[in-house]
């Protein structure tokens, strides 16, 4: 299946990515030491620990067009599941091709702490940089204007 494209259900633009049912890239989301061990400490802290993981998801949203949600939740049957720093990483199908190559990291800043999303991908983002752009979406929106 090397170098062909998978199209999500109606939508016809390409993935950014290739892989079959049995694949799973082995780098398809990377942790920093201080993002590993931020999501282990929250982990370990929560009843449910064991069985939870860092999803990694793009939604609809925000003035550039989507936005990150990151949460502990349980791995559903369809997920991909990244082991990266001894802590699961789980992104579904479809925020897949968005997130493809990323690297979460945790920062501690004078303005607060949390979870940062450094993706490849990015093309565009809004000015407080809750929101993103990618390529093809980017190229799709001036041939548009």
């Amino acid at each position: 299946m090397a170098g062909s494209v998978r199209r999500i259900t109606g939508d016809s633009r390409p993935t950014r990515y290739s892989l079959s049912m049995s694949e799973k890239p082995e780098a398809a989301i990377t942790l920093t030491e201080a993002a590993a061990d931020k999501i282990a400490e929250l982990i370990g802290d929560s009843p449910e620990g064991e069985e939870q993981s860092l999803r990694v998801a793009v939604r609809g949203g925000g003035c550039s067009g989507f936005q990150y949600a990151l949460a502990f939740d349980n791995r559903d049957e369809e997920d991909h599941v990244f082991e990266h720093r001894g802590v699961s990483v789980i992104v579904d199908k479809v925020s897949m091709q968005f997130v493809f190559g990323s690297e979460v990291d945790y920062v501690e800043g004078l303005t607060g702490a949390g979870f940062q999303v450094n993706n490849p991908n990015v093309v565009a983002a809004c000015g407080c940089g809750s929101s993103f752009q990618v390529k093809d979406d980017a190229e799709a929106a001036a041939t548009t204007a």
